[in-house]
C-alpha cells in the first residue's frame, strides 16, 4: 500500500486488544476462496450432476419396464375364431355366472405341431385336449375349485364348424374328439351343454408351455414308490423323493401305462396332485410377490397361451393372479367330476348321477363345494359323495404336496 505521494505507508498498529485477542473461527463459507470454482460452485455442480444421473436412471428404468412388459404383452395369441363362433350360437348359451365369479377352462393340447412337440408322436395335423379342466373363481376369491373333465367321457356333442368351414352333425362322442373336430369353440359348448355352467374365459397350453412354466418356478417335487419306466412318456425315474423339471415333469403328467392300474382317472389325479404341488411352491416361495420370480414365470405363460379377448393382455393375466393370491392353498381345491366305466365300453366314461349334477349346480350358483383329501372311491371306481345336502367330493387341495 503506498500514500499519496507514492512512499511507502507505515503499516497499520493492530490496537492491543487486537493483538492478543484469540481469533474467531470462520465458517467453512469464508474458507473457500472466493471466484467462480468456489465450494458454492462445486456444490452446485455436484447437484446439478447427480439430478442428471437420477433422471437417466429413471428414463432408463421406465424404458427397460416398458420394453418387459410390451414384450410379455405381445407373447400372448388371441384366439379370435372361439369368439365369433361362440357369438353365433350365444341364444343357446347358459347364462353368466353370479357376478363376481369367473369359469375358466384350461385345455392341454396334445398337438404335435410346433417347436419341440414332433417328439411325442407323429404330426397328424389334428389335435386333441390331452388334459381340460374347469377352474370355478368363487366371488369372494375365497376359493378355487378346478374340475377335471375326463377325456374318455362320453358326452352329448353339439353340431360344430370344423377347420374347411364344414360343420358336424350333433354327436355322443368321446369328449377329447370336441377339440380335435372343432377346436376351441366346440369343446366350450360341449362342456356348456354337459354342466350347463357358461365358460367366462378359455386357455390353451400345449406340452412346450407346461414345461417352461415347471422350469420357470425351479421344477416340482415329487414323491415316488416305484420307479417309472415308460416309453409312451419318454420318462425314467427312480422311486423316492425327487424335483423333476421341464421334460420329466411332462413325462410324470403324461404318463398313464406304467403307472397304477394305467387308468385315466389315476392320470387325472397325478395330474391334480402335481399342479397343486405347483401352486403351493408359486405361493409358499413368494414367486407371486416378488418381481424378479415372477418374471420367467409371466414370460413362460404368455409365449404359451392362446387365450380369449379378455385374457389376452399382460394387465388381463396380472389381474387375474392378482385375484387368486388371496385364496389360501388349502382352498384351492381339485378332484375329477365323479365318473365310472362307461355301461357300453369299460374304455370310456360316463357322469355318476346325481353326483355329477349336484357338483354342476353348485358351481353354477357359486356355493361352497367341499372336497375330502385323499377321498375313497366305491367299488365301481365311482366318487364317493355323501347323500347329504351339501355333498363331500373326493379329491384334494393345493396345501398336499405332490409326497403327501
Amino acid at each position: 500500500m503506498t500514500d499519496s505521494a507514492g512512499t511507502p505507508a507505515e503499516p497499520d498498529t493492530p490496537d492491543e486488544d487486537e493483538t492478543t485477542s484469540t481469533p474467531a473461527k470462520s465458517t467453512p463459507a469464508e474458507r473457500e476462496p472466493a471466484g467462480p470454482r468456489g465450494g458454492g460452485w462445486r456444490r452446485r455442480h455436484w447437484l446439478r450432476w447427480t439430478a442428471l444421473g437420477v433422471s437417466v436412471f429413471v428414463i432408463a428404468a421406465a424404458g427397460a419396464g416398458w420394453w418387459i412388459y410390451r414384450k410379455l404383452d405381445n407373447n400372448i395369441t388371441t384366439d379370435t375364431d372361439a369368439a365369433a363362433e361362440l357369438l353365433r350360437y350365444e341364444k343357446e348359451r347358459p347364462s353368466p355366472a353370479v357376478k363376481g365369479a369367473q369359469n375358466i377352462l384350461l385345455i392341454g393340447s396334445d398337438t404335435r405341431a410346433g417347436p419341440g412337440n414332433k417328439k411325442y408322436g407323429k404330426d397328424k395335423g389334428t389335435q386333441r385336449s390331452d388334459t381340460t379342466i374347469l377352474l370355478h373363481l368363487s366371488a369372494g376369491r375365497s376359493s378355487a375349485t378346478a374340475v377335471s373333465l375326463p377325456r374318455d367321457l362320453m358326452v352329448e356333442m353339439p353340431s360344430c364348424r370344423q377347420p374347411d368351414g364344414t360343420r358336424t352333425r350333433e354327436q355322443f362322442a368321446q369328449f377329447n374328439s370336441a377339440f380335435e373336430i372343432g377346436g376351441t369353440a366346440c369343446t366350450i359348448r360341449t362342456v356348456e351343454r354337459l354342466t350347463g355352467i357358461r365358460i367366462d374365459h378359455h386357455m390353451v397350453i400345449d406340452f412346450q408351455g407346461f414345461k417352461k412354466m415347471v422350469d420357470a418356478v425351479d421344477g416340482v417335487e415329487v414323491c415316488l414308490k416305484e420307479p417309472i419306466d415308460d416309453d409312451d412318456a419318454q420318462l425314467r425315474l427312480p422311486a423316492g423323493r425327487q424335483t423333476l423339471r421341464g421334460e420329466q415333469a411332462l413325462g410324470f403328467v403324461r404318463a398313464r401305462k406304467s403307472l397304477g392300474t394305467g387308468s385315466d382317472t389315476e392320470r387325472m389325479d397325478r395330474q391334480q396332485q402335481f399342479l397343486g404341488a405347483l401352486v403351493n411352491k408359486m405361493q409358499s416361495n413368494g414367486v407371486l410377490l416378488n418381481p424378479t420370480r415372477l418374471y420367467p414365470v409371466l414370460d413362460a405363460a404368455t409365449k404359451s397361451v392362446t387365450t380369449d379377448a379378455g385374457l389376452d393382455s399382460l394387465r388381463d393375466l396380472y389381474d387375474l393372479a392378482r385375484s387368486m393370491r388371496s385364496i389360501p392353498t388349502e382352498k384351492v381345491q381339485f378332484l375329477t367330476v365323479p365318473r365310472r366305466p362307461y355301461s357300453y365300453n369299460v374304455n370310456r366314461d360316463e357322469l355318476v348321477q346325481p353326483e355329477a349334477s349336484q357338483l354342476f349346480k353348485r358351481l353354477r350358483e357359486d356355493e361352497t363345494v367341499t372336497v375330502t383329501p385323499g377321498g375313497k372311491q366305491k367299488a365301481d371306481g365311482t366318487d364317493s359323495a355323501s347323500p347329504a345336502p351339501t355333498p363331500t367330493f373326493s379329491g384334494r387341495n393345493a396345501a398336499e404336496g405332490v409326497c403327501t
